[in-house]
């Protein structure tokens, strides 16, 4: 398939500036594969769909407080630094974004707040990606608080045009979050409660977690025509094995295995044993998934509404079908759901 064939207006107003009131009354569009057949639901009544023995498979990564503002010595000049990943523990060495980029060399040392926190440019690695070391004398609990404490949630600009408030640091997190990693949350589990996971148990329905440390490649545009030539970023996952034994059990079971998120979706098919079953791995995957492709693992997925010609878009649409899903973002923009990180959830079986 081809770039274009994902391409589709968008109204800005549709882009979800903040979340639902509650996080399990987003709006739910439900797609059945095998007869065509819409429905639009409210997100709590997803139980009504799963019974016992089905499994949720979840991406339990926790987003940090990416996004941080220092000032470069001697001119005073503000300058954003995001954070991406921890390249050394021992020395503080991180891979980060720098805007604007122009005004940052190697040598250059940034300032952050009333803190202690101070950070020396130690290469170039692309047009805004600089390597930096923080230079700080405190315990590694003293460095990561520090950071903690000076970081903003890091809200996608691609969408959210708003400046992180305080509550985004809760919302802008889903309520399972468990390991530290991601610089984007994983937007189809952000509809959960405790009530919702509750009634899922009661029903007998198995939960189990995966870990994909979501990085800014996710939302890298795709910028050549031939989907084939694009390659996706890689990012670091587990696939733990007692995740292995309740997803194995639920397809030996012919039970409904359902990915939440298309992150959890890429860390098991990254994990696919040679009898198509899931098995215990880790590592960094750059899978890119797009139609035709023939998945080994989950026979449902719960999502969000995604960009125009993204990659989450088009892994969507090699699981429903590219006819289907094009007729439901149709529908989801006439009726419209609300798109992106905050917005509505899809579930498609």
């Amino acid at each position: 398939m081809k770039l274009s064939e994902f391409k589709f207006d968008l109204p800005e107003n549709l882009l979800a500036q903040h979340p639902a009131k509650h996080r399990d009354e987003s709006r739910l569009m439900v797609l059945h594969r095998d007869s065509g057949k819409i429905e639009h639901r409210v997100f709590k009544d997803i139980i009504e769909y799963f019974g016992e023995g089905d499994t949720f498979v979840l991406n339990d990564t926790k987003v940090f407080p990416a996004r941080l503002y220092g000032n470069k010595e001697k001119t005073g000049a503000k300058i954003e630094v995001f954070l991406l990943r921890e390249l050394n523990k021992e020395i503080h060495l991180w891979d980060v974004l720098v805007d604007p980029a122009r005004k940052i060399r190697v040598g250059n040392k940034l300032y952050f707040g009333e803190s202690d926190m101070v950070a020396e440019v130690i290469d170039n690695t692309t047009s805004r990606g600089r390597t930096i070391k923080f230079l700080f004398d405190g315990s590694d609990e003293e460095f990561y608080k520090a950071l903690h404490d000076l970081g903003e949630t890091p809200l996608p600009r691609e969408a959210i045009t708003r400046e992180a408030e305080p509550a985004d640091k809760e919302r802008y997190q889903t309520i399972y979050a468990k390991h530290t990693g991601a610089v984007a949350a994983p937007s189809a589990g952000l509809h959960f409660t405790r009530e919702v996971m509750k009634r899922l148990e009661i029903k007998g329905v198995e939960v189990t977690s995966v870990t994909l440390h979501i990085g800014l490649g996710t939302f890298r545009p795709v910028d050549v025509e031939d989907l084939t030539k694009h390659k996706m970023d890689s990012e670091n996952f587990i696939v733990p094995a007692e995740a292995a034994v309740v997803v194995n059990k639920a397809l030996d079971a012919k039970k409904r295995v359902c990915a939440v998120g298309t992150t959890s979706m890429r860390a098991l098919e990254s994990s696919v044993s040679a009898n198509s079953r899931l098995k215990e791995n880790q590592g960094w995957t750059d899978r890119f998934i797009f139609p035709p492709y023939e998945f080994k693992i989950a026979n449902a997925l719960l999502t969000n509404f995604h960009m125009p010609e993204s990659t989450l878009m088009m892994m969507t649409s090699a699981f429903a079908g590219h006819a289907l899903l094009t007729e439901a973002y149709k529908l989801a923009i006439k009726e419209k759901y609300k798109f992106f990180s905050y917005g509505d959830a899809m579930l498609i079986l």
